[in-house]
């Protein structure tokens, strides 16, 4: 680790950090430029392909255990082609991209991983650009930038788990970073969206905001937050404990998706239903075409009804699906009880009672999943039945609603807050801070 010391302030030199980007049976990839083989000891360029044979990779009738491929020139870049991109959500689908920095190849899981290792200013280039438009305004960037950079770059909690009741009454689940072991992030919507260089193109915006906010990231009490972040908190921010581990963070309070501040309490059931069933006036309350194309990539511009939405079932499909994607056969579904609700009405805890068995599922994502053939668009939801037991489920926001609020804070900079401003509305007592 290096240390620079200027004028009695302390800066570590630029992290680099290694992205996942995907696991296939046959990796196809073209290097644009000068590359150095390691375990050739060779220099490559043009179109090379790559596919996995057993537990080894086979590269020009060479079979080795990893393959490194180092750039020369820092501008150069290689393309992976068929990258699945929002797997399990509704957008899925492959696309090929680009990418600065190395490229490595493993064996992972029985299958070939590739892996991007660079700095993390060059990575962030592509997480702004790919979580939002890179049309976006410079202050939304920004402070993009500066979240993305902190969450990045924040170490590791040796306490994060992935579940911590799976038995006969009970299946609590969540989904953290940690699960990843030969890499730093993966390149989805698991960690952060890293989809290449391809969506910047021409445009400075991206540039501009990664070198006006370089080395800046969010502090509380001299340690870099955890900045999640999510599309849309349907107007109330939710808490970290309540899709994560059992840990809270003050910065990561219940906020009002508003200038007012004025929040309900939502962990009460008629709250909540109330909430959830109006359309509240807040920041990501918007159906501004011109402000959510810049926000909202291509495909997420798919999604047009996520302040407020509506999904139904018949009582058929539903016990159909909670045991498609569960594995557990409820026999039909007689109730969806919400047993504990976040600061955001998003469900916690939710009882599933069906005729052969009842269970209580949780945490906001595996609620989710369960209930959509990809995802819901949140657990912020009230149920409704009609007299054939057939359910329509009535909901608010899109994603877990901690921390930024991407459409909030789209709006907010277009109605003229700078990225700091939106940064203190969303991660109250936090501080900006240069470390390099």
């Amino acid at each position: 680790l290096h240390i620079f010391i200027d004028f009695g302030i302390s800066f570590i030199a630029t992290p680099h950090i290694s992205v996942g980007i995907m696991h296939s049976c046959e990796i196809h990839f073209v290097l644009n430029g000068n590359f150095f083989c390691q375990e050739l000891n060779a220099y490559f360029s043009g179109c090379q392909s790559c596919s996995l044979d057993g537990e080894r990779i086979c590269f020009h009738h060479h079979s080795f255990s990893s393959l490194t491929f180092e750039s020369v020139i820092k501008e150069q870049t290689f393309e992976l082609q068929y990258v699945t991109i929002g797997i399990g959500f509704h957008w899925e689908r492959k696309e090929n991209q680009q990418f600065r920095g190395n490229l490595k190849f493993i064996v992972e899981q029985n299958m070939l991983c590739a892996i991007n290792s660079l700095s993390v200013e060059d990575y962030l280039e592509s997480v702004i650009s790919s979580e939002m438009s890179a049309t976006s305004s410079l202050e939304l960037l920004k402070a993009h930038a500066v979240i993305s950079r902190s969450w990045a770059t924040k170490p590791i909690s040796a306490s994060l788990s992935e579940c911590c009741c799976d038995n006969s009454s009970c299946h609590i689940k969540w989904y953290e970073r940690d699960a990843h072991v030969n890499f730093d992030v993966c390149a989805d919507d698991h960690c952060q969206r890293y989809q290449g260089i391809t969506r910047i193109g021409s445009n400075t915006l991206v540039k501009q905001a990664i070198e006006q906010t370089r080395g800046e990231v969010l502090t509380y009490n001299g340690e870099i937050c955890d900045a999640r972040f999510s599309k849309s908190c349907g107007g109330a921010t939710e808490l970290f404990e309540n899709c994560w581990a059992d840990e809270h963070y003050d910065y990561l309070t219940a906020i009002s998706d508003t200038s007012t501040d004025i929040l309900p309490d939502l962990t009460i059931e008629e709250n909540a239903e109330k909430f959830i069933k109006s359309s509240p006036t807040s920041f990501c309350n918007t159906n501004d075409k011109a402000i959510l194309s810049q926000v909202l990539n291509n495909y997420d511009q798919e999604t047009a009804d996520f302040y407020r939405w509506r999904v139904h079932y018949t009582n058929n499909e539903l016990s159909a699906l909670i045991q498609k994607k569960s594995g557990i056969d409820f026999g039909k579904i007689i109730d969806l009880i919400p047993l504990k609700r976040g600061t955001s009405a998003r469900i916690v805890r939710l009882k599933i009672v069906g005729t052969k068995r009842t269970l209580e599922v949780g945490k906001e994502l595996e609620i989710r999943k369960w209930l959509s053939e990809s995802h819901l668009y949140s657990s912020a939801f009230v149920v409704e039945k009609d007299t054939n037991n057939n359910f329509t489920l009535i909901g608010a926001g899109w994603g877990h609603g901690v921390g930024l609020c991407q459409i909030g804070a789209a709006v907010m900079a277009h109605q003229g807050y700078d990225y700091k401003s939106i940064l203190q509305h969303y991660f109250r007592g936090a501080k900006v801070e240069k470390r390099w």
